[in-house]
């Protein structure tokens, strides 16, 4: 008999958006009229699919309608991040403040002011292929591992779908036409998992342009 695939975690949403705040210092810092960097950076993401800020809203719903300490949803709540809320207010005070900025933003999503991602988790968020293709062949560990970066591109291009190689060669054509500095170019890679100069020679964004070709499917005539 064979197994089914494993179900997302009960608040897989919900633990995105605290994944947001968490690589904002780990802090709340909405009020109810301004949304704080950890859910500025969620906005920003949901706006280009808002159906997942919908699904946070849901989530938070069905966690207040528990409670943040019930046994029932104990082991769902320890597997998401641990946020702190300001002194004075619990983390449920917190969390009804980001569900209404959350309503607030599902009326008209085109009202989030777009900009550059701000932290690790934007970035990754925003470049998810492009993540996986530097921080998993790209990492402090490469040397260890290959012989050559391209020993590495070479097995992440043979381990990669068409259609996943099509998607990190576009986000890498859209982080170069996004960050115009080389000093920013260089934390955003750091953020999705660059850990590796640029061969000799070569400039940071010589180099993505490089992988970029290297890696675009070629299309069969």
């Amino acid at each position: 008999m064979s197994q089914g695939l494993p179900s997302e975690p009960r608040f897989y949403e919900l633990g995105g958006l605290l994944a947001a705040y968490a690589s904002a210092d780990f802090m709340f810092q909405d009020t109810a009229d301004i949304a704080g960097p950890g859910l500025a950076s969620y906005l920003r993401i949901a706006a280009r699919d808002p159906a997942r800020a919908v699904t946070a809203v849901r989530q938070i719903d069905e966690l207040l309608s528990f409670g943040l300490f019930s046994e029932e949803i104990a082991d769902d709540v320890e597997n998401i991040p641990h946020i702190v809320p300001p002194m004075g207010t619990s983390v449920e005070d917190c969390l009804r403040i980001a569900r209404d900025h959350l309503n607030r933003f599902l009326e008209d999503p085109s009202r989030v002011p777009q900009m550059n991602p701000q932290n690790t988790w934007e970035w990754i968020e925003r470049f998810p292929e492009l993540s996986q293709l530097l921080g998993a062949y790209f990492h402090r560990d490469f040397s260890y591992i290959y012989d050559s970066r391209d020993e590495a591109l070479d097995e992440y291009v043979s381990q990669s779908k068409p259609e996943e190689r099509a998607q990190a060669a576009q986000e890498i054509t859209e982080i170069l036409t996004m960050v115009p500095s080389d000093e920013e170019l260089d934390t955003a890679t750091t953020a999705l998992g660059l850990d590796l100069l640029p061969p000799k020679g070569m400039s940071l964004r010589q180099w993505l342009e490089l992988i970029r070709q290297r890696i675009r499917p070629r299309t069969r005539k």
